[in-house]
C-alpha cells in the first residue's frame, strides 16, 4: 500500500488520490470499515476514468454530470458546483455541449422531454452553420435558437457567400504561424539552447505557449464581438427551461460562455476552471468525431490532442487577466451596459 501510495503521489493526479485517500482514513471509526472505505477508493484510480463504476470528479471540487447522447460526446450538465456563498448551481439549469448536428430523433426527445431543453445557444460561425447546416433542433416547436458569432471576421461583409468562406480561426496567415512553430518545437528551439534538455512548454500558433495563446484566443472573443458575449449570457438568462450552449467542439466557444456564466452566477472559480478542464478527456472522441464532419476536416489535420485539450491554466489565465483589467468578469461586463438586473437574472436562473 505504501509504495502504491508513493508512486501516485507524484504529479497532480496523485495528489487529488492521496487528498481522497485521507478523507476516506478520516471518515468513521478505524478497523473494517474505515480500511474498506480507502481500499474502494483506491480501487476507483486504478480502474482509470473510463470505468463504468467510476464517478467521474473534478479534483475534488464537485461530480461532472456527463450526458450520454447519440450524436454527441462532450455534454454535460454544470450544476453541482459549489458557489461562494456555500450554495450549488442549480441542476437542470445550464448543459454545454459540443455540434448538436448528428443528434438522433432518441437523443432530441430525451434532451426536449426528459431534460427540459426549451432553448439553444448556438456559438457556431456563420460559415461552420452554412457548411453543417442549422442543426436538428430548427423548428423544433419547443425549442428557441439563438445564435452568436464569436469571431469578427465571420460577417457578410467580404462578399463571399458563408458556405465558401473560410473557418474564421482557419486563414493563411494562422497556417503559416502553426507550421512555424511546429518546425520551433521539433527542432528544440523553443526555449533556451538546442542543448537544453528541459522540458519544454507546448506550443502553438505565434509561439505562444499553449495556456496563453489559449487565454489570448478566448479574451479576443470579447474584444470583438462583445456584443455577442452578452447576448448569449441574456439568453442563458432568457430560457424558460434548460439550456444548452454549444459550439463545434464544446470546448473552447462554449467553455468561455459557460466560464462567465457561472462566475456571474457567483460559482466558486476553481470550479469554473475545473470544469472547463474536464473536456480534456473528451478531446480523443472529439477530434474523431470532427475530423468525419466537411467543415473541420482539413482543419484538424495534423492537429494533436495535446494541441487541443483544455488545461485548468488557461482559464485562470483568463480570469485572471479579467480581473487585473476589469476588476473580475462583472468589470468587464459592466463595460458592455450590463446591469445589476442582467446578474439577478442570470443568478436567478443557474441557482
Amino acid at each position: 500500500m505504501i509504495c502504491f501510495l508513493t508512486v501516485l503521489s507524484s504529479g497532480i493526479g496523485g495528489r487529488l488520490l492521496l487528498k481522497d485517500v485521507a478523507r476516506c482514513s478520516r471518515a468513521g471509526p478505524p478497523g473494517r470499515s474505515r480500511s474498506a472505505a480507502v481500499q474502494r477508493r483506491l480501487s476507483d484510480y486504478q480502474r482509470g476514468p473510463s470505468h463504468p463504476n467510476r464517478r467521474r470528479k473534478v479534483g475534488v471540487v464537485h461530480d461532472i454530470q456527463w450526458i450520454d447522447l447519440e450524436g454527441v460526446v462532450n455534454m454535460r450538465d454544470v450544476g453541482g458546483m459549489p458557489t461562494l456563498d456555500g450554495g450549488t448551481i442549480a441542476s437542470g439549469r445550464l448543459i454545454r455541449s459540443d455540434n448538436l448536428q448528428e443528434l438522433s430523433d432518441a437523443a432530441i426527445r430525451r434532451l426536449v422531454d426528459e431534460l427540459g431543453v426549451t432553448d439553444v445557444v448556438d456559438l457556431r460561425t456563420h460559415v461552420e452553420v452554412a457548411q453543417e447546416g442549422a442543426g436538428p433542433l430548427v423548428g423544433h416547436p419547443s425549442v428557441r435558437i439563438s445564435h452568436f458569432t464569436l469571431y469578427a471576421d465571420d460577417s457578410a461583409e467580404s462578399g463571399i457567400p458563408d458556405s465558401e468562406r473560410e473557418l474564421p480561426w482557419e486563414t493563411q496567415a494562422r497556417r503559416e504561424a502553426a507550421a512555424r512553430a511546429r518546425r520551433e518545437q521539433a527542432n528544440g528551439d523553443v526555449r533556451g539552447t538546442s542543448g537544453d534538455r528541459s522540458p519544454k512548454p507546448h506550443i502553438v500558433p505565434g509561439g505562444q505557449d499553449h495556456d496563453d495563446f489559449w487565454s489570448d484566443h478566448y479574451l479576443s472573443y470579447l474584444g470583438q464581438r462583445p456584443e455577442s458575449v452578452v447576448g448569449a449570457l441574456r439568453a442563458i438568462a432568457d430560457a424558460k427551461g434548460a439550456v444548452v450552449v454549444h459550439c463545434a467542439a464544446g470546448k473552447d466557444r462554449t467553455g468561455t460562455i459557460t466560464g462567465l456564466a457561472l462566475v456571474v452566477a457567483g460559482a466558486r472559480p476553481e470550479a469554473v476552471i475545473a470544469d472547463y478542464a474536464a473536456s480534456a478527456e473528451r478531446v480523443p472522441q472529439i477530434l474523431d468525431r470532427l475530423l468525419r464532419r466537411p467543415a473541420y476536416a482539413a482543419n484538424l489535420l495534423g492537429k494533436t490532442v495535446a494541441e487541443q485539450s483544455p488545461r485548468p491554466e488557461t482559464m485562470s489565465r483568463l480570469l485572471a487577466a479579467l480581473e487585473r483589467d476589469f476588476g473580475g468578469v462583472l468589470g468587464w461586463l459592466r463595460t458592455q451596459d450590463w446591469t445589476e438586473a442582467d446578474t439577478d437574472a442570470v443568478r436567478a436562473k443557474l441557482r
